[in-house]
């Protein structure tokens, strides 16, 4: 088990949550329960995945890596819809666009490249990436 306040790739993922907060509070209002919320929730998602799993086994930490890519990804098309829709800039677009980017690189790290039907993790590539601490 590991204090996950200690992961770089959990702190990075809070930061991408707090910015997508304050990023959606000028959706227009008709979407406040449609993608202001999936946003908000997705992106919350990624930094609770990381904090959950780090109190798990090895094994297990590795599955929830996994679930946060899932939702990493999701964030990041729904940041690319917010800004077909006009609701994002195109610099706070690319900004963000490279936050999410930037987590999944960071978590794509942590996990196995897939050979593994175990999902453990990959603890040499953690130490490679330097992601813990």
């Amino acid at each position: 088990m590991q204090d996950f306040n200690k992961l770089a790739v959990w702190r990075r993922a809070h930061d991408l949550s707090l910015n997508l907060y304050r990023a959606t509070e000028v959706f227009p209002r008709g979407e406040m329960f449609g993608l202001t919320s999936q946003l908000r929730r997705a992106s919350a998602s990624i930094a609770a995945n990381f904090a959950e799993g780090s109190g798990r086994t090895q094994v297990e930490f590795g599955r929830f890596v996994q679930i946060a890519l899932g939702s990493a990804c999701e964030v990041e098309y729904h940041v690319l819809l917010a800004r077909d829709l006009s609701y994002l800039p195109p610099e706070r677009f690319d900004y963000l666009t490279d936050e999410v980017r930037a987590v999944k690189e960071d978590a794509n790290c942590i996990v196995e490249d897939g050979s593994s039907a175990t999902g453990q993790v990959a603890t040499m590539k953690i130490i490679e990436c330097k992601l813990l601490y």
